[in-house]
C-alpha cells in the first residue's frame, strides 16, 4: 500500500502536518503539488502530480485543505484510491477566488507562501482551472474528514453537508482552526487504525 500527503495551498513538502504524518507513516510520499511552478499553479496540474505519485497503484490519500479536495477529487476519478483522511478540506474551492474581479482584469495576484515565508505571484488560470471541478467530489471509497469548529478559512459546514451526503464519510468535529495543529495526536489516534489496519 502507497501513502500520500497532499499539502494545502500556498504550503510545501516542509509542512508541519506533513512532517507530523511523515514521522508516523515513513514510507509516505509527499509530493510538491506546485511541481515547482506555484505561479502557474492549477488544479489540473495538481491532479497530475498526484497521478505520477500515485503510480497507478492501490494508495491511501491524507491530505489538508486544498490537499484534501485534491484528495477527493482524484479519489472520484481513481478507483485504485483505497482511503482518504481530509483535514478541513477546501470543498467549494473555486467560490472563495472567483469574485475577485481585480485578480481577474490583472491576471495575477501576489498572495503569502507559507513553505516559502515570502509573496508569490499566482496566475488567475487556477480559478479558471477550477471551475472545471465540482465543489464536492463524490468519491466512493472510505474516508475520514477532520474539520477544526473555528475554521475561519474553510467554513466547517462545508464538511458537514458533505458529510450528510456520503454514508461512506466520518465526520470529526474538533475544537481547533483551520490549521489543525492543536488536534494532530488526536487525529492521528483516530486515524492510524483507519489508515494502517
Amino acid at each position: 500500500m502507497r501513502y500520500l500527503y497532499l499539502h494545502g495551498f500556498a504550503s510545501g513538502p516542509g509542512s508541519k502536518k506533513a512532517g507530523f504524518f511523515r514521522d508516523r507513516i515513513p514510507s509516505l510520499a509527499v509530493p510538491d503539488l506546485a511541481a515547482g511552478d506555484f505561479q502557474h499553479l492549477t488544479i489540473t496540474g495538481q491532479l497530475g502530480v498526484i497521478e505520477a505519485a500515485a503510480g497507478h497503484e492501490t494508495v491511501c490519500l491524507i491530505g489538508s485543505s486544498l490537499g484534501g479536495y485534491l484528495a477527493a477529487l482524484y479519489a472520484a476519478r481513481h478507483p485504485e484510491v483505497a482511503k482518504l483522511v481530509l483535514m478541513a478540506p477546501a470543498f467549494g474551492f473555486v467560490q472563495r477566488w472567483a469574485e475577485n474581479d481585480r485578480w481577474r482584469e490583472d491576471g495575477f495576484l501576489d498572495v503569502y507562501h507559507y513553505g516559502e515565508k515570502r509573496m508569490r505571484r499566482l496566475s488567475h488560470a487556477i480559478v479558471e482551472d477550477a471551475r472545471g471541478y465540482e465543489d464536492f467530489p463524490g468519491f466512493q471509497q472510505p474516508g475520514l474528514i477532520f474539520h477544526g469548529l473555528h475554521d475561519d478559512t474553510v467554513p466547517a459546514q462545508l464538511s458537514r453537508d458533505f458529510a450528510a451526503s456520503h454514508a461512506n464519510v466520518q465526520l470529526h468535529l474538533l475544537d481547533s482552526d483551520h490549521e489543525l495543529l492543536n488536534v494532530l495526536e488526536a487525529i492521528w489516534q483516530a486515524a492510524k487504525e483507519f489508515l494502517l489496519g
